[in-house]
């Protein structure tokens, strides 16, 4: 019974803990100790599971898989946006690969050829289609 207790009072603090903003694990700082968390518990499953602990084994397995989710964050591809608003001309010039005699119409295609490459929904990034379309607003607007 101390041990129900002790569970309900650690998922009340990180309740409250997670009302402040980011889910608790999801803090740079907490991602490992989830990971290790996740390990733990995993290993509390088995062991309760070969020593005929059959009725806590699922949810210390739930525990675990809930905790290995959230140490993996928001993934790789979801860092910070990149930097679009301070893009010079050249660099833009360098994303879309046209040179300083290209017409509005080369930029539209070079930015139409590279972005059906590199759209999310094609399987690139976020990041890179949000670089070429900085990149084709800088040059369309001179």
């Amino acid at each position: 019974m101390l041990y129900l207790a002790l569970g309900a009072a650690a998922l009340a603090v990180f309740v409250w803990l997670g009302r402040r903003g980011r889910p608790v694990f999801q803090r740079p700082g907490l991602r490992v100790l989830s990971g290790v968390a996740s390990i733990a518990a995993f290993a509390g499953a088995a062991f309760l599971a070969v020593r005929g602990g059959w009725a806590f084994a699922p949810v210390l397995i739930i525990l675990g898989l809930w905790l290995a989710m959230s140490a993996r964050g928001q993934g790789a591809g979801a860092g910070p946006a990149p930097r679009t608003s301070a893009m010079s001309e050249q660099d833009a010039r360098s994303i879309l690969g046209v040179d300083a005699e290209a017409t509005s119409e080369d930029i539209q295609a070079a930015y139409t050829r590279l972005m059906r490459r590199a759209h999310p929904d094609a399987g690139g990034s976020a990041g890179l289609a949000a670089q070429l379309n900085a990149a084709r607003d800088r040059l369309l607007r001179r």
